[in-house]
């Protein structure tokens, strides 16, 4: 359909475009990190983390924990864009130095002080310093002081995180950030970056995303209007559709052609993220339920999202048990009948069966990987 030369775009192009977009052909880990700009973590592993769930969809051959064991090898940095997550070190950068509420406590700059004379800072090195006081955390609960100011140094820039230790965070000190010759361009490629990990987005979603980022010197203000100056150049792409104006990098290729797959999603999967978009694309308001009450649950403790084709029908609740894994739907529309769809969804079972296989991190296998996709320069 067009109007006035133009086609109109409808909700389903825009589904169609989101889907063929985020869910590409499957490539190596570091090139699929770049290509998605931003990768969500969570500690939850109902069946496995939220990063592993993400990126098995879209890395060859992926496994469980592929991602922890090989990020700092890879050119990829651990920190928090619009959530926390991984991201390329080129993304990374544009972050820091960031604009902190409050500044540092007397207790952060002793940590940091010491932090910045180790090479490498697991937060046990720092009780002979500091012994083992704990503080409230965000959560309302009891953290040690030194992790709780290493986290907030991690957050301000003067940290990067550069692996774990049985899945402790271990720090390494970051050289003082040079300031950025343009900090126009730095903000521009910003809210170019967000885009580019959810788009197509709505313009009301991409300003609170932009919300959470709190860059030094781009206030949520300056960040609206480079949006606004984005769409005017062109730069950005746009359509309304049932009055949501969404936004998206003209330079993306939008592909208006059906998939035939059958994928359980991660509730942070890119195609998920922003629930406000996924109640208007597909009809159904998905709610993460891991810190519901169990009686007042509706999907379950950790229900993944059902896609099939370009719709998505319901979830699926996922465990592993003694070996075997169990997989339980529901759905919010009515089950599809055809035979294309049990194949599909048992295919899509034998692909998280062996996702689930966690992978032999034997020195050779290791060594290859890293000298195959070790990042130029």
């Amino acid at each position: 359909m067009f109007a006035n030369g133009f086609r109109l775009v409808t909700l389903q192009d825009l589904r169609r475009q989101a889907i063929a977009t985020s869910l590409f052909k499957p490539t190596t880990l570091r090139r699929a990190v770049e290509r998605m700009g931003f990768v969500q973590a969570d500690p939850i592993r109902a069946p496995a983390r939220a990063q592993d769930l993400i990126l098995r969809h879209r890395v060859k051959d992926y496994r469980v924990g592929d991602l922890e064991r090989r990020y700092h090898r890879l050119g990829l940095e651990e920190d928090r864009f619009y959530a926390h997550g991984f991201l390329p070190r080129s993304i990374w950068r544009l972050l820091h130095p960031r604009v902190p509420k409050r500044p540092l406590t007397a207790f952060e700059k002793r940590v940091l002080d010491v932090a910045q004379s180790l090479e490498r800072i697991h937060p046990t090195h720092l009780e002979k310093h500091f012994g083992r006081g704990r503080t409230i955390n965000d959560w309302g609960g009891q953290s040690k002081a030194t992790t709780r100011a290493l986290a907030s140094l991690h957050y301000r820039g003067h940290l990067r995180v550069a692996g774990r230790k049985k899945g402790i965070r271990v720090y390494a000190p970051v050289p003082p950030h040079s300031a950025h010759p343009d900090s126009a361009e730095r903000h521009r490629q910003i809210v170019l970056a967000v885009v580019a990990a959810l788009e197509p987005i709505s313009v009301r979603s991409l300003k609170k995303a932009l919300g959470q980022l709190l860059i030094r010197g781009a206030d949520l203000v300056t960040l609206k209007s480079i949006v606004t100056k984005l769409i005017e150049s062109g730069e950005l792409a746009h359509a309304t559709v049932d009055d949501i104006r969404y936004v998206w990098r003209a330079e993306t290729v939008a592909r208006n052609t059906e998939s035939k797959s059958v994928r359980f999603l991660a509730p942070f999967d890119p195609l998920v993220w922003d629930r406000d978009r996924f109640e208007r694309f597909w009809g159904w308001r998905y709610r993460f339920e891991a810190y519901v009450p169990a009686p007042k649950r509706k999907l379950g403790y950790y229900a993944m999202p059902l896609l099939w084709r370009d719709d998505v029908i319901g979830w699926v609740n996922a465990s592993k048990q003694n070996g075997k894994l169990t997989v339980e739907a529901g759905f919010t529309k009515a089950k599809p009948r055809e035979s294309a769809f049990r194949e599909e969804f048992h295919a899509e079972m034998t692909r998280l069966q062996t996702f689930l296989q966690e992978r032999e991190t034997t020195t050779r296998v290791r060594n290859h990987r890293a000298t195959k996709e070790a990042p130029s320069g």
